[in-house]
Parts: C-alpha cells; structure tokens; sequence
C-alpha cells in the first residue's frame, strides 16, 4: 500500500494515527479501506482478510487504531484486540460489525474495545466515531445502545412471540447478506436480481421479524436461530 504525505514532527517523523483494517468480506474491505484511506489524520497500515494476518501485523508494526470484524475465518476479532492491548495499551480498538447478541457487544468491550459500529455505518459516521475514540470517548451505533437496553429492561420470563411467517429462502439469502454488512447494490449483484427488489425484500423481512432497521432484524434473526454469525 502507496503511503501518502502526512503530517510530521520536528523530527520529520510521520505522527499519524496508524490504522489496521481486519475483515473478511473482499468488498466491505475495500469500502472500509477506502474511507480509512481518506481520513486526513490517519495512515492505512494493512487491511486483512485474517485473524493470522492481522496478528502478524500487530506484532511487525506499531498500530494505533485497530478497526475489525468479529466473526474472521481463522478466528474472532477479540483476540487481535487483546493482542492489541498487550502490545501497546494506549492503542485504540473499534469493532464495526453487525450485533448478534448483547453478549457479542460485552465480550468486544471487555477485551478492549472503545467503539462499536455497526457495518452499514457511512464514510461520515465511520471518521467522525475514529475521530471520538481518538479524543477519549467511546462511540457506539445507537441502534446496538437500543437493542442492550431493551434486553436488559426485558423481564427474564417475557417469552417472545413465535415467528408468525418463514422467511422465504431469497429472504434468508438477503437477511445473511444484511448481516454481513452488503449494500443493496452488493446483494443485487451477488444474487443476480434487480436492485429494486432488494428493498422489497428487506421490507418483507423486517414485517415478519417484527424490526425496525436491519440492526434488529439480524438480531431477532439471530436469536431466533434463523442465522448464525
């Protein structure tokens, strides 16, 4: 990767914050280097399919700002965290994933990680979360903020309704997609239909998950054993 001109101290070293990308899905990996790319106070070390690469790195190079996945092929991203940590404690970690559980979210935190997004998050909302964790706070989609809520004021013996509707297979197709963080554009084209229909998918599939925005969709989904992450 081509490192552009940045700033500098006294001593002309570069004082940039230097960035590690770690997720698995080629195209979300390009869309998030490509915004990480752009953030004028930042430097993209590497961006990594793996957990294997990603450890690698950590221990060549000195990172600043770890932003990853959770759920890798070669592992979960709360172990490039806690290495993370242990290499250097004054590193930031971001997590941009989609949420699973509040279990997923506590599990990140506790490892070490200051910021969780979720993947559909845009370029604006992406830099100005970095930009927040680097001044000392710890963003986090309000979506995600709701979800924890309400599971933790739920009364433990409320059941929830049953799935009134199956989702149909195009539907579980698109819902796995959502979770993964695609575009509409991005499931289009991956299941060869138009990009008008997507929407009405999604529609559908927020009516019979009883969801709000696609955080919750994934989540009900995924508690009801419908995916896995």
């Amino acid at each position: 990767m081509q490192e552009r001109g940045g700033e500098t101290d006294g001593a002309g070293r570069d004082v940039r914050c230097r960035v590690l990308l770690v997720e698995d899905e080629e195209p979300l990996r390009d869309r998030f280097a490509r915004i990480l790319a752009s953030w004028p106070a930042g430097l993209l070390v590497a961006a990594c399919a793996t957990l294997d690469e990603a450890m690698r790195i950590l221990r060549e190079q000195p990172i600043d700002l770890l932003v990853t996945d959770l759920r890798l092929p070669d592992g979960h991203g709360t172990q490039a965290i806690r290495t993370l940590r242990a290499l250097n404690p004054a590193a930031d970690a971001m997590v941009i994933s989609v949420l699973a559980d509040d279990r997923t979210v506590i599990e990140a935190i506790e490892a070490g990680a200051a910021g969780y997004l979720l993947k559909d998050a845009a370029s604006i909302e992406l830099l100005e979360a970095i930009e927040e964790l680097r001044a000392g706070r710890s963003p986090i989609s309000s979506s995600i903020a709701r979800i924890i809520v309400r599971r933790l004021n739920a009364p433990a013996s409320a059941p929830r309704p049953p799935l009134a509707q199956a989702l149909t297979p195009r539907e579980t197709e698109i819902l796995w997609g959502i979770a993964k963080g695609f575009t509409y554009a991005e499931l289009a084209e991956q299941l060869g239909i138009s990009r008008q229909t997507v929407p009405v998918h999604v529609k559908n599939i927020y009516r019979k998950l009883e969801a709000g925005n696609r955080s919750e969709a994934v989540f009900e989904a995924s508690r009801r054993g419908l995916i896995r992450l």
